[in-house]
């Protein structure tokens, strides 16, 4: 890599490249380069507390932060390049959706040939003049093809369990209005355009974690998702929540009509399950950075050896993550002039001596799932699905979410690993080992330090363990034996949201673990080591007495302050 005079970086997929591709940290100074937004008009808070590391380090931005967030961005919503930045401005509520004119055509098109063919034959057309999956031999008069669809809404509303958070519920909204605008569900141009309407006035309809089972489509939490267009259900909408019939009511508006085969149209598809995975691969990127960056630090307070991180060990085997997760310790460790000091031990335990390989397999993981994800969003999953130009309504299974259920329980595990070896880092670091006293404190016996923090994150990673068992191999027949395999993605995206939550916590226990021994120690760090625990101290203070540690996890979250915003929306 050269050495250029401006380093450009596009949102926060360059900035997770840049992190794993780290050798402007260490043998090259940071002076000199600034950063420069590429195709997105957001940064979003979640990449602040990077932003703030790179700042750190001689690291100029163009403008600050808070010019970023004031911003919103302009989104199309079938726009091929949806990238980190984008999805998390969904997310948090900062998107604007916009619909270019060839999609309104191509959804318009679709329609006007599914309403000739309708009126025109006589062919069984599922969910459009039949009923419902092992109803579908029913066949519904032309009079009643609108309020079947109303009924289908109705009945299929049958969520249990946690809202979804609307953070997910914003993801889940644009994917709908994203698969309706490729022209191949027979809706009509007014649907989306109120779906697009209600997401950029951010009234996000409630749903409920509990229902789909990742087969026929998300079916009941996306009724839920519908039921605001025909004035019921509930509305997360400045602040409250509200009946579905109030906000129209607030708006002005009559309730919608449902046409033909729109009520399947909205409910028949991944995006719950997809939702749900889209945003922990998300939170997932970031972990995986934050996750060096801590083991770094423990290394550090540890005083383990730098031989495991040596090119020629990785040139043997080069798995790519494990390649570029070595080379990040190298690059973030250079400078500290403690690992420069003959090592206490001939090697390191396994939570020391194997991140690249344990790390890396996990970044490998990740860019698997990511292309996964990136197919799935890019996707039609509604069925019937109408292909106008070639006279086709074709009945399939583009509903089904094997894929999304796989990618959910491959990611589910190599997040949880992250939070297993971090605890083992932190049990380690509390073992009064190396020069380190007995958790940590000044006084052991009078004080108990970190010996509780350490429960919890055990505690943490024990459940991680049981909810890492995968979903996607598990099937309940439905519908009377007509949807006979079934994929689980809904449930696999639920828990993988709650394991990769469970492990931001876990790493914020080790970063404040690590910090603590390196202080304890008083040796010389890695300046960008040391440039991190100065401003970590400006948020939690050094443990010199017992005091209330849950408090300084809520700190230390908000010091990492792209997890604080993933926790809090």
């Amino acid at each position: 890599m050269g050495t250029p005079e401006t380093l450009t970086l596009q949102g926060s997929e360059g900035i997770c490249q840049y992190f794993f591709r780290i050798s402007y940290w260490g043998k090259h100074s940071l002076q000199g380069y600034s950063f420069i937004p590429t195709k997105f008009h957001i940064f979003p808070s979640s990449i602040i507390f990077y932003l703030k590391i790179l700042s750190l380090h001689h690291f100029t931005p163009g403008f600050s932060n808070l010019q970023m967030l004031s911003m919103s961005l302009s989104l199309e919503v079938s726009s091929p390049d949806i990238s980190s930045d984008k999805l998390e401005a969904v997310f948090k509520g900062k998107a604007t959706l916009v619909i270019s004119s060839e999609a309104l055509q191509r959804i318009d098109h679709c329609h006007q040939y599914l309403q000739n063919r309708i009126h025109t034959t006589d062919d069984k057309l599922y969910g459009i003049n039949t009923g419902f999956g092992s109803l579908c031999n029913v066949v519904v008069d032309d009079d009643n093809i609108g309020q079947l669809q109303i009924n289908l809404i109705r009945s299929h509303a049958c969520g249990a369990g946690n809202q979804v958070p609307p953070g997910i519920s914003r993801i889940i909204l644009f994917l709908k209005i994203r698969s309706l605008s490729y022209g191949n569900s027979g809706v009509t141009t007014e649907l989306v355009q109120r779906l697009i309407d209600m997401f950029n006035d951010d009234a996000i309809p409630v749903m409920y974690e509990q229902g789909s089972l990742g087969a026929s489509g998300d079916l009941a939490p996306l009724a839920h998702m519908s039921l605001p267009l025909i004035g019921e259900g509930l509305v997360h909408y400045r602040g409250s929540i509200i009946s579905g019939g109030e906000y129209l009511e607030l708006k002005g508006l009559t309730t919608y009509t449902l046409k033909a085969k729109e009520g399947l149209a909205l409910i028949n598809g991944t995006q719950f399950s997809l939702a749900y995975l889209q945003a922990s691969y998300l939170l997932s990127e970031k972990l995986l950075r934050a996750a060096n960056t801590i083991a770094a630090m423990s290394i550090e307070g540890f005083d383990c050896r730098l031989d495991p991180f040596h090119p020629s060990i990785h040139a043997v085997r080069p798995h790519n993550g494990q390649v570029e997760t070595a080379t990040f310790f190298r690059d973030i460790l250079s400078g500290s002039e403690h690992m420069q000091q003959p090592a206490v031990a001939v090697q390191d335990p396994y939570s020391f001596r194997c991140i690249p390989q344990v790390h890396g397999a996990t970044y490998n993981a990740m860019q698997h799932i990511g292309s996964v994800i990136e197919g799935e969003r890019n996707s039609v999953t509604d069925n019937p699905n109408v292909f106008a130009d070639e006279g086709l309504v074709i009945s399939g299974g583009n509903f089904h979410a094997q894929p999304l259920a796989l990618a959910s329980d491959y990611l589910s595990i190599a997040v949880a690993e992250l939070g297993s070896i971090s605890e083992r880092r932190l049990y380690l670091l509390v073992s009064g080992q190396r020069g380190l006293s007995p958790f940590l404190v000044t006084k052991p016996g009078l004080q108990s330090g970190f010996m509780i923090a350490q429960y919890t994150a055990a505690s943490i990673v024990s459940l991680n363990k049981q909810l890492a068992s995968p979903s996607c191999v598990d099937s309940i027949v439905s519908s009377n034996g007509q949807e006979d395999h079934v994929s689980m993605a809904a449930n696999a995206g639920v828990k993988l949201w709650q394991i990769v939550n469970n492990v931001a916590t876990v790493l914020s226990i080790e970063w404040m673990a690590a910090c603590q021994a390196v202080e304890m120690k008083q040796y010389s760090i890695s300046p960008v080591l040391k440039n991190l625990l100065d401003e970590y101290r400006k948020y939690v203070p050094f443990v010199d007495e017992d005091r209330v540690l849950h408090n300084d996890f809520i700190r230390t979250q908000e010091f990492f302050d792209d997890i604080k915003w993933f926790k809090k929306s």
